[in-house]
């Protein structure tokens, strides 16, 4: 198992010497890699192995004087509720397509329907911990409809914020979400799309 930026003269400081899942549900699965590093020390590496997600970021207006959606819901090993931008993963089809992931979760999760879709790029959640990254996506010309939320989502609440009430929850820490921060400054640093 070859993991690193795919340029075969790489010289990782870890080689992949037994790899087997020690967990997995419907949602995730636990993997354990015994590894060994560059001194010929060997370790073991976990990590939680999940499919490509979509994040969405539902704008109205610009980033410099529009609005965004967020949704605010619990986050359970936190055992705190928190405000997020929308997304997720198809676990059943993660060959879907990213775009249509995107749109199917920021319609169920806030009932928005986008007229307009751009693509801002890729980023991981956590790869010191994960391997699942995300598709970003700027939704804009949005209609309101119904949302459609799981069962596991019984408990979000849609947030209309102001982009500068917005800028001013990250700044005061409000927003704690690394993917919503990280993603909102890159899609800052690539508009206009």
């Amino acid at each position: 198992m070859s993991k690193g930026s795919g340029d075969p003269d790489e010289k990782l400081s870890m080689k992949t010497i037994d790899s087997r899942v020690v967990y997995k549900n419907r949602w995730m699965a636990v993997r354990e890699d015994e590894i060994e590093r560059l001194d010929g020390s060997r370790g073991i590496y976990s990590y939680i192995e999940k499919p490509p997600a979509a994040l969405i970021i539902p704008l109205e207006g610009s980033p410099e004087d529009g609005h965004v959606y967020l949704i605010e819901q619990l986050r359970y090993p936190i055992g705190k509720r928190f405000m997020e931008f929308p997304g997720g993963a198809w676990e059943d089809r993660p060959e879907a397509d990213p775009a249509d992931v995107a749109r199917g979760e920021l319609q169920e999760e806030t009932g928005l329907v986008p007229g307009r879709m751009d693509y801002v790029g890729f980023l991981y959640f956590a790869y010191g911990m994960s391997n699942q990254g995300f598709h970003l996506y700027c939704a804009t010309k949005l209609v309101q409809g119904e949302a459609t939320p799981e069962a596991t989502e019984q408990d979000l609440v849609l947030h209309r914020v102001s982009v500068r009430e917005f800028g001013e929850m990250c700044r005061d820490n409000v927003i704690q979400d690394s993917a919503t921060v990280a993603s909102w400054a890159l899609l800052k640093a690539r508009w206009p799309l």
